[in-house]
């Protein structure tokens, strides 16, 4: 849609002098004499606050959602797809009064500005549609809008932000005096294609008491009781001109004061304006637990950011561990929610790497009703990838990253076949389709002797990622190639026939049949390269069976049983991973596929360094970046989380039939009852709740079981195969 259909005859306004770093207040007036509805299309770049008559329409937001602005810097050598703009609507009927009122846009920052790929200059508008008898009246964004400076004078997104109140008079009311202000100036249009907000955006979801833990030279800390995304909420009792300097963290050191590296240059200052008051930041949210004051401030609360994605399951059991990496990977995963995709971390890069996301994004739709969010990251996806080439970015929307061509790249297969499976909706598989097969064709463009071995010249070519340091345990190794063991050629290749796999049944579905013997060629051209250039007919393993590595031959249905046996052996005698982020979810999800439950949970609940249950007795709140806690610049990145749909697919036995998609017919099958007294758990599918719960005793075992109707349900435990009724079943079996 174009920019008219959204503001009508408005105009991209700033001010007269603009910088990448400068943050302005727009204000305009309108007179309405009676209306029944008032609408507004508003847009501040890169992030805005809205003010009708005062009120803050979209308080502790981060708006516009996330996206490839503007065709202004693509990558190098390379053509994006398209470039697109999210336009939010608010009903500010309950806000305008007969007579004159007034609007005004708080505007700047963001990932418009960001200085990694910085689009163009902050900039606004906005469009007002009033509704009364008489007709419809329009008050639009242009020259005769007044323009301000902000109280924000210093701001970096991924690092801090600066306010000074000192002097500065509270501009967003109905009755203040903008006439001493400068008139608007037009600004550059967008060369792009407008949207209607189409996903969760970032929201207050609740607050946290905090507690103080100590002094330090440097100031008062504090503790909010959990690693979380957002900020601190801070009274103000100093004098005017006074500065103060709160500083975030992920941990403390041994002195009780903020861990250096763990602040990730995080930092919010302001300066007094000599008033008690509240103040917070505006345009950034911090990824921390701990937190300093330097300065006369006290804080409140600490408000809770993120995206509004309902949490859409449950699960508990009587084992400690499994409970903490249901909880830890929803706090994880919602601290990486923010501004319509999921990042790698709430802090340091804040970016939607597609390897993280696709690893990911089963477990994601399994336990949260988050369908919006990733049609909308799909799109990004599909938005970001090189008309060229066909390649796919390593985060979308694009910024300047690295990645790998299966891992990473194949995520334009992956999310919209889980979409699919998760929601039983073809159209985003009909969608995507072109997308897929341009980026097969760019994978056999990267390809020698049938493996892929390299991506886009000049950037990383990775496979797995964050393995544990096996090789040289006594040295502190930081370099990824000591890492992980894997060729990358095995595992990018692994996730193009995975891809190729999916695409078969993907093709069958939305009646692209003529296309499936094209792929099934490649599938077996490309199984026989894995097989030629990395099994060991001696042993029957494919790279020494170490991190995994039977693992991905043995998904993608290669190897033989020995194979199997080998890495089943392997990991029952280690009793723990020895895995990066691809490699751990193959190994459980194998594991419990082929009947081995009781290996997977010991896996899931190995107590020794390289296991859950080591950051869970460490106190963590959130998944690490490595198993090895010391070597995480991070403390809060979700992709070791994908296990966590095994949960619900084989613990609780909650499992789509073959074939199925958005859970019309169902097999509830739990595994490893032996290990646990009892277990709960529900997803929330298309066609309702499905519930599972079971509880022993001395004599008997007894399921309850609840199915929504028009779902096909069967029960199997046991040998013993039961329909199952829709609504609540209850069955019991002998001990």
């Amino acid at each position: 849609m174009t920019q008219e259909y959204f503001f009508h005859n408005a105009k991209w306004v700033g001010a007269q002098s603009r910088t990448r770093e400068s943050f302005a207040v727009l204000r305009g007036n309108f007179e309405v004499e009676s209306a029944q509805s008032v609408m507004l299309n508003v847009l501040g770049l890169g992030f805005f606050k809205c003010y009708i008559n005062g009120e803050c329409m979209n308080p502790d937001t981060f708006l516009p959602l996330s996206s490839d602005f503007e065709d202004t810097c693509d990558p190098v050598d390379e053509v994006i797809s398209g470039h697109r703009v999210y336009v939010p609507e608010f009903d500010i009927t309950p806000f305008v009064k007969q007579g004159r009122n007034s609007i005004a846009i708080h505007y700047g920052g963001g990932w418009y500005t960001h200085i990694n790929r910085t689009y163009g200059l902050p900039k606004a508008i906005y469009c007002i549609k009033a509704e009364s008898e008489k007709g419809t009246e329009y008050f639009v964004s242009d020259e005769n809008c007044r323009v301000g400076k902000s109280f924000v004078c210093g701001y970096n997104f991924t690092w801090d932000e600066h306010h000074d109140f000192s002097g500065y008079d509270d501009c967003f009311g109905a009755d203040f005096d903008d006439s001493s202000w400068d008139n608007a100036v037009c600004a550059e249009a967008l060369e792009t294609e407008y949207c209607r907000t189409n996903c969760p955006w970032d929201k207050l979801i609740t607050k946290l008491p905090v507690k103080k833990i100590g002094e330090t030279p440097l100031g008062t800390v504090y503790d909010c009781g959990e690693n979380t995304t957002g900020y601190p909420v801070l009274k103000v009792t100093a004098e005017k001109g006074e500065k103060i300097c709160v500083s975030f963290s992920e941990e403390l050191n041994e002195d009780g004061d903020l861990d250096p590296t763990h602040i990730h240059g995080q930092q919010y200052t302001f300066v007094s304006d000599g008033k008690e008051h509240l103040v917070q930041p505006e345009f950034t949210w911090y990824g921390f637990r701990f937190f300093r004051v330097s300065g006369k401030a006290n804080p409140e609360c600490v408000k809770v950011i993120y995206a509004d994605v309902p949490i859409s399951s449950t699960f508990e059991c009587d084992n400690e561990t499994l409970n903490w990496i249901y909880k830890t990977f929803i706090n994880t995963m919602l601290c990486n929610m923010h501004t319509g995709h999921p990042s790698d971390c709430p802090h340091l890069e804040r970016r939607g790497y597609t390897g993280d996301g696709q690893l990911t994004c089963n477990a994601a739709l399994t336990v949260f009703d988050a369908k919006a969010f990733y049609e909308k990251w799909m799109q990004d996806i599909g938005d970001c990838q090189d008309v060229l080439s066909g390649h796919i970015q390593y985060t979308a929307p694009y910024l300047r990253s690295g990645g790998g061509p299966g891992g990473w790249g194949c995520a334009i297969v992956e999310v919209p076949y889980q979409i699919y499976k998760h929601y039983g909706d073809k159209s985003v598989l009909e969608k995507y389709y072109p997308n897929m097969r341009r980026y097969i064709d760019y994978l056999e463009a990267h390809s020698e002797y049938g493996v892929v071995t390299s991506d886009k010249k000049g950037e990383w070519c990775l496979g797995d990622w964050c393995g544990p340091n096996i090789l040289y345990p006594e040295k502190d190794i930081t370099s990824h190639n000591q890492q992980v063991v894997l060729p990358a050629p095995m595992v990018n290749t692994y996730f193009m026939v995975k891809s190729l796999q999916q695409m078969c049944e993907i093709a069958r579905l939305i009646g692209k049949d003529e296309d499936i013997s094209e792929y099934e060629e490649k599938i077996k051209y490309r199984k026989g390269a894995i097989t030629a250039a990395y099994f060991n007919t001696f042993d029957d393993n494919f790279i020494m069976n170490v991190q995994g590595a039977n693992s991905f031959a043995l998904d993608i249905g290669l190897g033989n049983e020995q194979t199997y046996e080998n890495m089943k052996s392997y990991y029952k005698k280690l009793g723990h991973y020895d895995t990066g982020i691809f490699a751990t979810d193959i190994v459980t999800r194998q594991l419990f596929k082929r009947g081995d439950s009781d290996l997977a949970v010991d896996l899931l609940t190995h107590n020794g360094n390289q296991g859950f249950e080591h950051w869970r007795r460490n106190g963590a709140t959130t998944f690490h970046e490595y198993w090895d806690s010391n070597r995480s610049r991070s403390h809060s990145h979700p992709m070791f989380g994908a296990p966590v749909a095994y949960l619900f697919e084989y613990l609780l036995g909650i499992r789509q039939t073959e074939g199925s998609a958005g859970y019309e017919s169902v097999i509830i099958e739990p595994v490893s009852v032996e290990k646990f007294s009892y277990m709960k758990g529900s997803i929330t599918t298309p066609k309702g709740i499905v519930a599972v719960s079971y509880e022993k005793t001395a004599e008997e075992i007894k399921f309850n079981i609840s199915v929504p109707e028009k779902v096909n349900a069967v029960f199997r435990f046991s040998g013993e195969e039961k329909f199952l009724f829709e609504k609540e079943n209850t069955i019991s079996f002998s001990i």
